[in-house]
């Protein structure tokens, strides 16, 4: 076989997602590693559209454009994050909870995952958005990313979503930003800050408390988990 046959069996795994803006990106990215998560740094803080996808490389041209409609028929969103919860035990996950815009995701990653369209699939689990800032890693260090961000607060306006792309390292990579149609007096943009001076980091409104504020025997009851990054 030539190069060319090998070259059209090519797969590459996409995932699609909403990214959480800075500073809270880099901020739950670094509170993740510090609980010993190894993969922190492989994986931009975000909440899951579409999980871990394998699709033939020739077929990313289709989704880009499937996945521009999407955005196109799409509005921007408040996102508020709240507190902590966790999948355990089905699933040794934990992480922080979408208080505000969840019907929103749901809506959106369903057109994601149009039947009729490029990236048509089923889910592991019923989908339920969240921010992972702990998989994978000994009970303790769950414990304590459990209740060292259980006052966790923040809100932002989604503006757009992205794809990423995994590479043979393992780590995600920014493909492509899919900005929203934008409102009348509103510029497009995957992310904008609540309040008077939206282009401001100090207008987005986040809380996170300095010491842990709530023993792991009071954790939410666990949730099934939907696949993640």
């Amino acid at each position: 076989m030539g190069a060319g046959a090998t070259d059209a069996g090519a797969t590459v795994t996409l995932g699609v997602s909403l990214a959480v803006p800075e500073p809270y990106g880099t901020l739950l990215q670094e509170r993740r590693a510090s609980f010993g998560d190894a993969a922190a740094h492989g994986i931009p803080t975000h909440i899951t559209l579409l999980p871990p996808t394998e699709v033939p490389a020739s077929a990313r041209p289709a989704i880009e454009a499937h996945l521009a409609g999407v955005a196109l028929a799409g509005r921007s969103f408040r996102v508020r994050l709240s507190g902590t919860g966790t999948f355990r035990p089905l699933t040794p996950v934990v992480f922080v909870q979408v208080a505000e815009g969840v019907a929103a995701c749901t809506r959106l990653q369903e057109r994601v995952r149009d039947p009729e369209g490029p990236l048509a699939r089923e889910l592991h689990f019923p989908y339920h958005p969240h921010v992972t800032v702990a998989h994978g890693i000994p009970e303790a260090a769950m414990d304590r990313a459990f209740t060292q961000l259980a006052d966790f607060e923040c809100a932002w306006t989604a503006g757009g979503f992205a794809l990423y792309e995994q590479g043979t390292d393992e780590v995600w990579r920014l493909r492509r930003e899919f900005p929203f149609a934008p409102r009348p007096g509103m510029p497009p943009g995957p992310a904008r800050p609540q309040g008077p001076a939206p282009a401001a980091a100090s207008s987005l409104d986040v809380t996170l408390p300095p010491a842990a504020c709530r023993p792991p025997h009071q954790r939410r009851t666990a949730l099934r988990p939907s696949a993640t990054l």
